[in-house]
């Protein structure tokens, strides 16, 4: 009985875990910011793109630290098209990594700001929004205001 209760929490565990990726393997980089930049024109936003891949802990924490803190979720919402765009053993979306002058030169996860028209404005090495064992909220809110559409303007 023990072992087949553990074998159904380990299912459900590998369940839970698969549903929570934030990064689809299988998806095309170049579709996706071709997705982002039609939407992005008709909302008039810039894009977010956050390369990284579900192997990366610090992905997922940049993640769901933007999604956890209302302010950030808030300037991403009302300035961003958010593209989680996915770099893995399985899928390296070599096309896309290339059209975005190779972000990864900086590690994961890393941070491409496009304009609507899908130029690349900034690319940004998160460690440098990193606090502890986390990020800092004042540098992600300085980094994110800083490439919106109305900062832009100025």
């Amino acid at each position: 009985m023990k072992k087949i209760l553990t074998i159904l929490i380990t299912l459900g565990l590998c369940n839970f875990i698969i549903g929570q990726q934030l990064y689809d393997v299988n998806k095309d980089g170049m579709l996706q910011i071709k997705d982002a930049v039609e939407a992005a024109k008709s909302q008039n936003k810039h894009i977010l793109i956050q390369v990284g891949g579900n192997w990366c802990p610090w992905c997922i924490r940049f993640h769901n630290f933007c999604k956890n803190v209302l302010s950030i979720d808030s300037i991403i919402k009302s300035s961003y098209i958010y593209v989680p765009l996915n770099y893995s053993r399985e899928n390296k979306n070599e096309k896309a990594l290339q059209y975005l002058e190779h972000p990864e030169r900086f590690g994961f996860p890393v941070l491409v700001i496009l304009d609507n028209n899908g130029k690349r404005i900034h690319t940004q090495d998160s460690e440098l929004l990193e606090k502890g064992n986390s990020y800092d909220t004042a540098k992600v809110i300085k980094f994110l205001k800083n490439w919106t559409p109305e900062a832009l303007k100025k």
